[in-house]
Parts: C-alpha cells; sequence; structure tokens
C-alpha cells in the first residue's frame, strides 16, 4: 500500500505543477485550473483513503 500511495502522491505532484505551469503561462483560466486542481485532490484522496 505504501508503494501505491507513494506513486500516487507522485503523479499527484506532477499533475498538479502541469495545471499551475499551464495556469501561469496564460493556458487555462482560473476556473479550469481549480477545477482540475480539485480533480486531481479528489484521485489522491480516493487513493489514500480507498
Amino acid at each position: 500500500m505504501a508503494d501505491e500511495l507513494e506513486s500516487t502522491v507522485d503523479t499527484f505532484l506532477e499533475d498538479a505543477d502541469s495545471v499551475l505551469e499551464e495556469y501561469e503561462q496564460g493556458y487555462m483560466d482560473a476556473d479550469a485550473a481549480l477545477g482540475l486542481l480539485q480533480s486531481h485532490i479528489e484521485d489522491l484522496r480516493d487513493e489514500y483513503e480507498g
């Protein structure tokens, strides 16, 4: 379980960094960025609680 959670956290961090980078470069508006981040947080929470 620890390895799966570590992998999920790594994926979350990469995905979050990608969203923030796209937002900072102007490729994504704030609502879309927050929506994607919320989705990534839910995925992380599901893996942690699952």
